[in-house]
C-alpha cells in the first residue's frame, strides 16, 4: 500500500509540475505590503499530499510566498504540528494575528478561501 501511495503521490507532483499556475501580478508595493503580512503565515505541508498541492496551486495564483513547512520530512515540524495545532493532519495553515494569538486552519477549501478573501488580486 505505501507504494501505491508512493506512486500516486509522484503523479500528483508531475502533473502539478506540468500545470504549475502564473502568478498574478501587483504592483511592487502592494507586493512588498503582501509579503510583510505573509510573515506571519507558514503552512504545515506534505510535499505529494493532493490537498496540499491544491493549496500551494492557489497560493502560487495569488502570488503569496508563504513559508511552506514540511511536517513529513522535518520532524520538529511534525511536532511543532502536534503540540500547537492539536494534530498531525495536513494542509495546516498556522496564522500568527497581531495580537499574538495563533489560529490553525486545517481544510483546504478553507485555507484558500481565507487566502483569496485576505490577500485578493
Amino acid at each position: 500500500m505505501s507504494f501505491v501511495r508512493w506512486f500516486v503521490g509522484r503523479i500528483v507532483l508531475l502533473i502539478n509540475w506540468l500545470t504549475w499556475p502564473k502568478s498574478a501580478k501587483r504592483p511592487s508595493e502592494s507586493q512588498q505590503q503582501v509579503e510583510q503580512q505573509l510573515a506571519a503565515y507558514s503552512l504545515y505541508q506534505f510535499e505529494a499530499c493532493p490537498f496540499c498541492v491544491k493549496v500551494r496551486r492557489a497560493m502560487q495564483r495569488l502570488n503569496l510566498p508563504i513559508e511552506l513547512r514540511d511536517a513529513k520530512k522535518n520532524a520538529q515540524q511534525r511536532q511543532e504540528l502536534l503540540e500547537q495545532g492539536g494534530r498531525v493532519k495536513v494542509p495546516c495553515l498556522r496564522i500568527e494575528e497581531a495580537d499574538g494569538q495563533v489560529r490553525w486552519m486545517y481544510e483546504s477549501d478553507d485555507i484558500i478561501a481565507h487566502l483569496s478573501k485576505r490577500f485578493p488580486v
